[in-house]
């Protein structure tokens, strides 16, 4: 009998272990839900490289491309493009409730879908693009914006204003009040669009608004500091020089990236660019938190809310920027070198373009582990 009773202890510690052995297996299984718009062959791309190259260090994600019906791009090309790669891990969802102008601020069509995949989402991206239509900020269009796809700007901008809401309606409840840490980044056009749907403006056109340049010889002579793409691809499009341009970006002492990710506002880390447009007014609940050099260009925001919502006006995700036999010249005399080689060289640009992923991916699986 004494047996018995010192083997009754280790059996019930037994049967525990069996009892939450499932719950543990859960855990260590459950997907991480990332949802992305623009979900195009590049988009499918960039995700590529970043899980390959361990900077979105998720072994069970899943993502959900999103778009809508209307918009330019052909997706099956993309659908095609998954299926051939085995992207298993990636898959696609089409929306195509009536969207427009004159809706997009406001409860719509979209509204149950968006909620709903939302509310299943651990993460957000926007990603890169054309020129939004200068109207949905109540502004005319310069000659010197091109409208190539409007309604994926409308539907994008729809979505950031059910996450956000914004200054065109105070009393909209936005639905990151029921998850305020889901991360949510905006890049280039995205961090645009995080700034025009929750109310904010754009510069149309930097050169010629900004610096008051309107020939490419005049931009040239502003230095690389202040080029927002590659003037060169203008005068030399036979070279094929590559249209983006690098240029280091000031880090605001009380911003995101000293604050959050731990960099010194003395930090000079280079990035990626290539827009012509620029955040002008502030969307309702942004703050600033980089600027070019010369403090007049908005290069990064935050939201002052929801701390997890980050609009950057530069391209961390672009996958040439991990591939160290890329051969590019940014101008006709210089050298080739790649994208890897310039933050390589530049610290510490590849250190903060590793942080920014290791936030974005951290704050995924934190917001998983609460759900």
């Amino acid at each position: 009998m004494k047996v018995y009773r010192r083997l009754i202890p280790i059996l019930l510690l037994l049967l525990l272990g069996l009892s939450l052995f499932p719950t543990f297996l859960r855990s260590q299984t459950e997907e991480v839900r990332l949802t992305v718009f623009y979900p195009s062959i590049g988009t499918l791309r960039n995700l590529q490289a970043l899980r390959e190259k361990g900077f979105l260090n998720i072994p069970n994600l899943k993502v959900t491309g999103v778009y809508h019906v209307r918009e330019m791009t052909n997706y099956e090309e993309a659908r095609k493009y998954a299926r051939e790669n085995g992207l298993d891990w990636f898959s696609f969802k089409a929306f195509s409730a009536e969207i427009g102008p004159e809706n997009i601020f406001q409860t719509n069509g979209l509204t149950p879908e968006l909620a709903e995949i939302f509310r299943n989402s651990d993460g957000i991206i926007f990603f890169g693009g054309p020129d939004i239509p200068p109207a949905v900020w109540g502004d005319r269009t310069s000659l010197l914006s091109v409208i190539e796809d409007p309604y994926r700007n409308y539907f994008e901008l729809s979505a950031i204003f059910h996450l956000l809401g914004g200054y065109q309606d105070p009393a909209f409840n936005p639905l990151l009040t029921e998850n305020p840490d889901l991360p949510v980044l905006g890049i280039c056009l995205g961090a645009q669009s995080l700034n025009v749907g929750t109310g904010g403006t754009l510069t149309q056109d930097i050169w010629s608004e900004v610096y008051g340049k309107n020939y490419v010889e005049d931009i040239i002579a502003l230095g690389p500091d202040r080029w927002h793409n590659n003037p060169f691809v203008k005068l030399h499009p036979d070279l094929r020089l590559s249209g983006y341009n690098f240029h280091w970006i000031k880090l605001l002492p009380d911003g995101f990236f000293v604050k959050k990710l731990g960099f010194s506002q003395n930090d000079r880390p280079r990035i990626l660019s290539s827009h012509h447009q620029a955040i002008k007014k502030l969307g309702q609940g942004f703050k600033v938190v980089a600027t070019s050099p010369d403090g007049k260009i908005v290069e990064a925001i935050h939201h002052t809310r929801f701390p997890n919502v980050l609009g950057i006006q530069f391209h961390p995700e672009n996958y040439r920027l991990w591939d160290q036999n890329l051969r590019i010249r940014f101008q006709p005399e210089e050298a080739p070198t790649s994208y890897w080689e310039i933050l390589n060289s530049n610290p510490p640009s590849l250190e903060f373009h590793r942080k920014i992923w290791d936030w974005f991916g951290g704050a995924m699986k934190q917001n998983k582990s609460k759900a």
